[in-house]
């Protein structure tokens, strides 16, 4: 009885119609990086200070520049004894006074400026930059800067949550089902964040993003290494996460061309649509439809796989088909990943590794972010360094094999993440370097665990043999979805 695996030995394992879906599928992988990191350029915080009414007029009729307006009517870090006290606190001062002088206008008020009272920012903020973010739109600094890393806790509970079913999805309803609606749902979302009128629907809409667009990603990831002969499945899961890195390089440019941020989420949202095209582009994965017993599809697909690689359909195709009436389909559940001892120790491990590698991951990604001297070329140089760090994975897999590579890559970025504790702010360029050391290090250990997922565990296909009445049972060694 022949296998999917030994049907593609027949009808190319990477040929031309693998190629054409690799590529097709890579453009998903691309666009779920603005899902996962682009609140880096959508919630920036700009330099800002308080807004006092009546400062902007004192400044024009003494003719002040910037510095001096700033030196004059907002509270230094020795006054307040903060690092940046003008960023959240203003002097309690009544600015359209005429008694106010233009070369000291604090002095004939108190002896030291640190005996002035000094209050909130009342009346709102003013930021120092030429476009916007959700941080200048809704005022998300000072005692509501919190609001900002909810804005990302939301879309990071929503992978969660939409893991757990999206995962039941794909096996219960077909991969591609799954891809084009999660798809679909998330291009939607996208497009509602961007005219999202407050804070409180904004959060809600990226949480149901979260929801459904780790889904569509893992469902092409799916897709691709079923679709692959297994000599060639962990290349392209390799390269699939690397267009994942070519869309955070986009991301930084697109970014900095479109400096709103609504329009920058227009940007990135839109063209997440097209994806729906995959309806006519991508077949379903013949491992899924074989596990359903639609065993006429599969030999559909397979002979469509054959022409398009230049092949001649193989006889054993027939031969998937003679089971149809007596295989029984598989029914997948939450439990099989606690079933037995050996499942569950792989379980607790990959839950620990997965949670430790995005917490690491996104961190150093917001550490650029928040502390970068220019953060387009800050974010910019830290994603390339992804690249390296997939042809290492390239390169060493098959010599040294997945615990070495995954022990050494945690160690490294571990080491990384505890020298920047002891590396002063100011000293820039030592941030980002050690940061994108960091970086490499935590992307090789993301890429390893996906790959030890997809090995480690099984997707039963359950195959009667007619004359013998046994059951026979095959182990195709891909994804789970969602895990």
């Amino acid at each position: 009885m022949p296998t999917v695996d030994d049907i593609l030995e027949q009808v190319g394992e990477f040929g031309w119609f693998q190629k054409q879906v690799f590529l097709t599928l890579c453009l998903l992988s691309a666009a779920f990086a603005p899902v996962y990191v682009g609140i880096v350029f959508l919630a920036f915080t700009p330099d800002h200070r308080c807004l006092s009414p009546g400062v902007a007029e004192l400044s024009r009729r003494c003719g002040w520049s910037l510095a001096e307006e700033l030196n004059y009517t907002a509270p230094g870090p020795g006054a307040a004894g903060e690092a940046s006290p003008h960023q959240c606190r203003r002097y309690e001062v009544d600015w359209n006074q005429s008694a106010l002088s233009c070369a000291d206008p604090l002095a004939g008020l108190a002896a030291n400026r640190s005996h002035l009272p000094l209050g909130p920012c009342r009346h709102g903020w003013v930021y120092e930059t030429p476009g916007s973010s959700i941080v200048t739109e809704f005022n998300l600094v000072c005692d509501d800067s919190w609001k900002v890393d909810l804005f990302q806790s939301c879309v990071n509970v929503g992978f969660f949550l939409g893991s757990l079913g999206v995962g039941y999805i794909a096996d219960r309803f077909g991969r591609k089902l799954c891809l084009l609606a999660t798809t679909l749902t998330s291009a939607v979302l996208g497009v509602l964040t961007a005219v999202a009128p407050d804070y409180t629907s904004l959060l809600l809409f990226r949480l149901l993003q979260g929801l459904v667009s780790k889904g569509s990603w893992t469902s092409g990831y799916i897709l691709i290494t079923e679709f692959m002969g297994l000599g060639h499945r962990r290349t392209v899961a390799i390269l699939y996460q690397a267009a994942f890195t070519v869309g955070l390089v986009l991301l930084s440019g697109v970014a900095y061309a479109i400096p709103h941020w609504r329009w920058l989420q227009l940007a990135i949202s839109l063209p997440i649509f097209l994806f729906l095209f995959y309806y006519w582009c991508v077949p379903e994965s013949p491992r899924w439809l074989l596990s359903q017993k639609r065993n006429a599809q599969v030999m559909k697909i397979m002979g469509h796989i054959a022409r398009k690689n230049g092949k001649l359909p193989h006889v054993d195709l027939k031969m998937l088909s003679l089971e149809e009436d007596v295989t029984e389909k598989l029914s997948p559940s939450f439990a099989d990943l606690f079933r037995t001892p050996q499942l569950r120790k792989h379980t607790f491990v990959l839950m620990y590794l997965w949670f430790t590698s995005s917490v690491l991951y996104q961190g150093l990604i917001m550490h650029v972010g928040a502390t970068g001297a220019n953060l387009y070329l800050d974010f910019l140089y830290s994603a390339l360094v992804e690249f390296p760090a997939a042809f290492i994975i390239l390169v060493t897999v098959d010599r040294c094999g997945l615990i070495r590579p995954l022990a050494l890559s945690n160690l490294v970025a571990g080491a990384a993440c505890l020298a920047m504790v002891f590396i002063s702010h100011d000293m820039h360029w030592l941030n980002i370097t050690v940061a994108c050391v960091g970086r490499m290090g935590i992307t090789i250990v993301f890429q390893i665990v996906c790959l030890v997922n997809a090995e480690l565990y099984p997707t039963f296909i359950r195959i009667a043999k007619p004359k013998e009445n046994t059951i026979y049972l095959q182990i195709q060694t891909t994804e789970r979805a969602g895990t």
